[in-house]
């Protein structure tokens, strides 16, 4: 996995990793063959339509944990309810049976991350892919995030992003950030124990939540900067945390 972002060379800033996700995606499953593809937490906003997945040429189904989200989703599209941290026993779970598994802002409101890995090496295909993309602590916007009262982050996010709020477009779910790091060396032996050995992290620092806000917005830019020129894992702002199942 690290041999594709040496050879791509990812900027540091996490634009990079919000222009680049589905193209990443696409090019990993060119470059191993993956074709049946499986979003998790897709619900009504899933990464790619029905005419885009058949002009690349794979098979795509969005999970949900809700069926109501999934019934938002676009048309045409497969779908599978159940828990990627469950115990697997839903009627939608297939074994084995996903080339790659993909998931965006999900991560961070699972409760019980480890055993969502451990789920997606059981669901994937010997030589399957999974790709997740997520916010990560302890960078101070989320740690924020964190700390705070649900009622009064969901106050900020309302305010910055009218389209987050109840009965847009984008809601708000809670974020307990389990696992939610950027530090490779924490993460790794975790997905270790999931059952993955190939196994890359992709860092990030920086973010756009004050782009709107002259003066904190170049001073949040410059600390960022500096961390990622530093390497400071404890404030990352995402990661894409990538591993490759054992072919068996």
């Amino acid at each position: 996995m690290a041999e594709y972002f040496q050879r791509v060379g990812p900027d540091w800033h996490s634009q990079w990793a919000w222009d680049n996700y589905e193209p990443t995606i696409l090019a990993l499953a060119r470059q191993f063959g993956l074709r049946r593809i499986c979003e998790i937490g897709g619900g009504r906003d899933p990464l790619f339509t029905k005419e885009q997945a058949a002009a690349a040429g794979i098979e795509f189904i969005v999970n949900d944990i809700d069926a109501g989200e999934l019934a938002l989703t676009s048309p045409g599209l497969k779908t599978a309810c159940f828990d990627i941290a469950g115990d697997l026993s839903e009627p939608d779970v297939a074994r084995g049976s996903y080339d790659m598994m993909v998931s965006r802002m999900v991560f961070e409101h699972i409760d019980g991350v480890e055993q969502a890995w451990r789920n997606i090496n059981a669901l994937l295909a010997p030589g399957g892919v999974a790709l997740t993309f997520f916010p990560t602590l302890w960078a101070p916007v989320f740690a924020l995030n964190h700390i705070l009262p649900e009622t009064a982050s969901r106050a900020i996010v309302h305010a910055l992003f009218p389209a987050r709020r109840e009965g847009g477009g984008d809601p708000k779910f809670p974020a307990l950030y389990d696992w939610c790091r950027g530090n490779p060396a924490l993460l790794t032996p975790m997905l270790n124990r999931a059952g993955f050995t190939d196994v890359h992290i992709q860092r990030f620092w920086g973010h756009g939540y004050f782009d709107r806000m002259p003066g904190l917005k170049q001073l949040d830019h410059a600390f960022n900067a500096l961390a990622a020129r530093t390497g400071w894992n404890l404030v990352t702002t995402y990661a894409y945390a990538v591993v490759r199942k054992d072919r068996g």
